[in-house]
């Protein structure tokens, strides 16, 4: 992001910078906003010489007058500022004694004498949300919303005598995401970088460089405060007009509609993007048709026939509900409380006491809301509860579903109980007929056990490789996405059934979803076959097949992890036990590539999971649909929700933000090198996150003449072509002795001749589509580059001459040890072939072995002394000898050098999702 002053582009710098200019400051404001801006100020070291804000509230400080009296700092908390337009002399002589050179205003809802914003030598300085000079007034970020705009932002001013009027300092912007709301905007970029912006602004006046740029009198606006009197939804217009409404006034003052003659709030608003659920009709006065209500809320139709999703609905006496439950909303019968219950009740209503200090008596119809309490009040609510009983995860929302103390005691009890734990999966389905079956996908996030639209609203096309079309649209996975995701893993991990489940209860969980898998085995390939282009066949066989194998071979580890007992030197007289445990790591983050995307997925998370773990995992962008199947057959076999959650979307959003994540402990990648780099850098510089890594590949096949000659062409072509070259150990590069390489190649073209090119799913189909169109481009290019330099391109080399990402399988000769194709991966099927003269082993070791690669690697000979020989010196964590592609879930799979480091597969997987204590006892 970059700041806009006065034509001056200045990139954010002040967390590392070193000032020597500061200033002494008087902050006048309140809130948590005004809290951290004088946190941070102080941090940059300047000199807060005054905190003026507002009077306690039934006894509680101002959050930014709390922190300000524990550090020393002097606080005045005045009523009021003046009287009948004149300053009070008493409060204008106290803020005047502090000597402050600059006033700075984060947020303050009181009005302030002009005597004192021009009283400092630099006059005062205000932080308002949104980009003068449009949206001047109180309700800023409401009417961003409510007008659609599709940037939103803030202003840091100079302040006058006007209403918002004054010169602009600096500016910052943003995208305002289709499902923004106000609390959204504000958390993601408001509020964080609003902070950032008032440090910035005093250090550029402190430093003598801080613009005076006149707002502009085109584009400006005054919006009054909304009052829910006016905040009526009219429905009579589009789809997202009616969704900037709702989302524009949530959660204050509330958009209100009427419903069978009743006002009623409307919380919660997201635009519908793929097929509307089937629902019961529902009357809403003004509509220009029935709303429904569904599983997953109140759907609203709009004049244009577009359709948006309401999550809550609030009514007159305050009472909010699941808008899905509009229907059975009055259903809930009370439940008699056991006696241990009743004593909870009453740590509870302790608890309410404690918050709603102004109610003396909390009786069982005591509204929370009504009785005072704010935002904060709920956190706080919600915290204490936790901390009081950590078997019960509550959510902020609950509080505003339940706000007498009754009903709020009823939904603690019954979710103690686990009465309302388990819903009923709901997934919508992209359907389609292929393969004699009719293939249902689900195509929303998966987070906590439900499947739901991302947080912003955005989807994208997941593409068929065999002909281009669209299979359908899938959710964009955000960063609020990933937080939230990360959240329920955490809650799954530390308080929820699967952290405290026996082991062998564990492993018999994997072993069912392993059954599904199994019996869902046929669509699972389909699937993958139209959304990564695999051929059928293989799909079923390796993509799938080993997929379960993997699932059932960890399964089996799950109860057999244990630590050892050591001895060591005894203190005498005392005697000493030491022994080691093996303890998951905790939240563990998977990002998986697109050429395997049900397999790479299994051999990570398979471990994962046996070791204890939960985890959030990222499929690739182009490929994220067996993922998603994957995720609904996790529910099926009983997996508990939070411990597995997966976000489509982008590499360089969902990962960079699973990289940086603070509440995740290891991160398993499977990609190219260069990203792996950032990956590693990123973990390490948020908070030193373990990292496994498997990476790009060059990986070296010699081929020496004493070879049974059929099997090494028929497995050379397999090491390169397997799964259409998109194969992380395919050879890279071929070296066949120079007596026999002339035959060999003969034979590859003739076997090449003879492979049928074309639709992944007809049986009989030996070579698929490249993923995604700009791999294939990618292709091309690789092979232009090869012809260019020099090489011998014997056959392919181009695009096949059909719809969709069909590539010519590929052999290259005459490669010589300097070129692009020799050192760099095509991940394709490109055979890259260079001889090497009979006899010399020595030489063809050493050119093999010169890469910075290190993932596999193969030997094909009859003597077996030349084969062991030859395996010790070659420079990969895998060495394959009279065979190729072979891998199997027991045997350890990983790189040296930058092709990673870590392993899947085997008993050494689980070390990498393990921690080991050491524990001493003196007896």
């Amino acid at each position: 992001m970059l700041w806009t002053a006065n034509t001056i582009i200045r990139k954010f710098s002040t967390s590392h910078a070193n000032y020597q200019n500061k200033l002494r400051l008087a902050l006048i404001g309140q809130s948590l906003f005004g809290q951290e801006v004088y946190t941070s100020l102080r941090k940059q070291g300047h000199k807060v010489v005054g905190v003026f804000t507002v009077p306690d509230k039934d006894g509680k400080p101002d959050p930014l007058a709390a922190v300000a009296e524990r550090d020393g700092t002097p606080v005045f908390k005045f009523p009021r500022w003046r009287v009948k337009g004149q300053a009070i002399g008493e409060v204008l002589e106290a803020y005047r004694a502090v000597g402050a050179e600059l006033n700075v205003m984060p947020f303050c809802s009181q009005f302030i004498p002009m005597s004192v914003i021009e009283h400092p030598k630099h006059g005062s300085i205000i932080y308002h949300p949104s980009l003068l000079p449009k949206h001047r007034g109180a309700s800023a970020i409401n009417w961003t919303l409510i007008e659609g705009d599709k940037k939103a932002g803030f202003s840091v001013f100079w302040a006058d005598d006007g209403l918002d009027t004054g010169p602009i300092l600096l500016q910052k912007e943003c995208e305002v995401e289709p499902n923004d709301t106000v609390d959204t905007l504000y958390n993601r970029f408001l509020f964080p970088e609003g902070i950032k912006a008032m440090v910035e602004a005093v250090q550029l006046i402190a430093d003598g460089k801080a613009p005076r740029t006149p707002q502009p009198e085109e584009g400006a606006s005054y919006e009054g405060i909304q009052k829910k009197s006016n905040a009526r939804v009219n429905l009579a217009q589009p789809a997202e007009a009616v969704h900037n409404w709702i989302r524009g006034h949530d959660k204050v003052p509330g958009a209100w509609a009427l419903i069978e003659g009743q006002p009623v709030t409307l919380y919660g608003s997201s635009m519908l993007n793929g097929p509307v659920p089937v629902g019961q009709p529902l009357e809403v006065e003004g509509a220009s048709q029935p709303g429904l209500i569904t599983s997953s809320g109140l759907v609203l139709f709009g004049s244009d026939g577009k359709a948006l999703q309401v999550r809550s609905l609030q009514f007159e006496d305050g009472k909010m509900i699941p808008a899905a439950k509009y229907f059975s909303s009055g259903d809930t019968t009370s439940i008699e409380l056991t006696e241990e219950e009743k004593m909870m009740a009453e740590e509870i209503r302790e608890i309410w006491k404690g918050i709603l200090s102004n109610v003396h008596v909390i009786e069982d119809t005591t509204d929370f809301f009504k009785s005072g309490a704010a935002s904060m009040d709920v956190v706080r609510l919600v915290e204490e509860i936790k901390h009081r009983c950590s078997e019960v995860q509550l959510q902020n929302e609950d509080v505003y579903m339940a706000t007498t103390f009754r009903d709020f005691v009823q939904m603690f009890v019954r979710r103690l109980r686990g009465e309302d734990q388990e819903e009923e999966l709901v997934v919508s389905y992209a359907t389609k007929d292929i393969n004699n079956m009719t293939l249902k996908m689900p195509y929303q996030c998966f987070i906590d056990g439900r499947f739901e639209d991302a947080e912003n609203g955005k989807v994208y096309d997941t593409v068929n490789p065999t002909d281009g079309s669209v299979i359908c649209k899938v959710s964009y996975a955000s960063v609020a996405d990933v937080d939230r995701a990360v959240a329920a893993a955490k809650h799954a991990f530390e308080d929820g059934p699967w952290g405290k489940m026996n082991p062998r209860d564990r492993g018999r969980l994997l072993y069912r979803l392993a059954d599904l898998m199994e019996e869902h085995q046929e669509e699972l390939a389909t699937i993958e076959a139209m959304d990564s282009g695999a051929v059928y066949t293989l799909a079923l066989k390796t993509h799938v097949g080993m997929s379960i194998q993997t699932f059932r071979y960890f399964a089996g580890w799950c109860d057999k992890i244990h630590g050892t007992t050591i001895p060591i030197n005894q203190a005498r007289p005392n005697r000493n036990l030491t022994f080691t445990k093996k303890e998951p790591l905790g939240v563990c983050a998977i990002v998986i590539p697109w050429n395997y995307p049900l397999m790479m997925l299994a051999w990570k998370s398979a471990a994962c999971l046996a070791a204890g773990n939960t985890l959030v995992l990222k499929p690739a962008q182009v490929t994220p649909l067996t993922a998603l199947k994957f995720a609904e057959l996790t529910v099926k076999a009983g997996i508990p929700k939070g411990v597995i959650n997966i976000l489509p979307g982008s590499g360089g959003l969902v990962g960079q933000r699973l990289s940086d994540h603070p509440d995740i402990r290891k991160l398993g990648f499977t990609g190219s090198t260069p990203i792996g780099k950032q990956i590693m850098k990123s973990c390490a510089v948020s908070n030193l996150k373990k990292v496994s890594l498997e990476l790009g590949g060059k990986s070296p096949l010699i081929i020496f003449r004493d070879c049974d000659l059929d099997k090494a062409v028929r497995m050379g072509m397999s090491s390169v072509y397997f799964n259409k070259g998109e194969n992380c150990i395919a050879a890279g590069r071929l070296f066949v002795e120079e007596s026999i390489h002339d035959e060999f190649i003969r034979r590859v073209v003739k076997e090449i001749k003879n492979m049928k090119i074309g639709d992944p799913l007809d049986r009989s189909t030996d070579h698929g589509p490249q993923n995604h169109k700009a791999h294939l481009d990618k292709l091309v290019e690789y092979c232009e580059i090869g012809v260019k330099e020099g090489a011998t391109l014997v056959y392919g080399g181009k695009q096949v001459d059909r719809p969709g990402f069909f590539m010519e399988p590929t052999v290259f000769t005459d490669v010589e040890d300097h070129m692009f194709i020799a050192k760099e991966e095509s991940f394709g099927p490109v055979m890259v072939v260079s001889k090497f003269e009979d006899g010399d082993v020595e030489g063809v070791l050493q050119r093999a072995n010169n890469t910075e690669f290190g993932l596999a690697s193969g030997v094909f000979t009859r003597d077996i002394n030349k084969a062991m020989y030859v395996s010790e010196r070659l420079e990969a964590g895998t060495v394959f000898v009279n065979t190729y592609n072979k891998t199997d879930v027991a045997a350890p799979f990983g790189g040296f050098k930058q092709s990673g480091f870590g392993k899947d597969l085997g008993e050494e997987a689980l070390h990498e999702y393990l921690r080991t204590k050491a524990v001493t006892v003196e007896y």
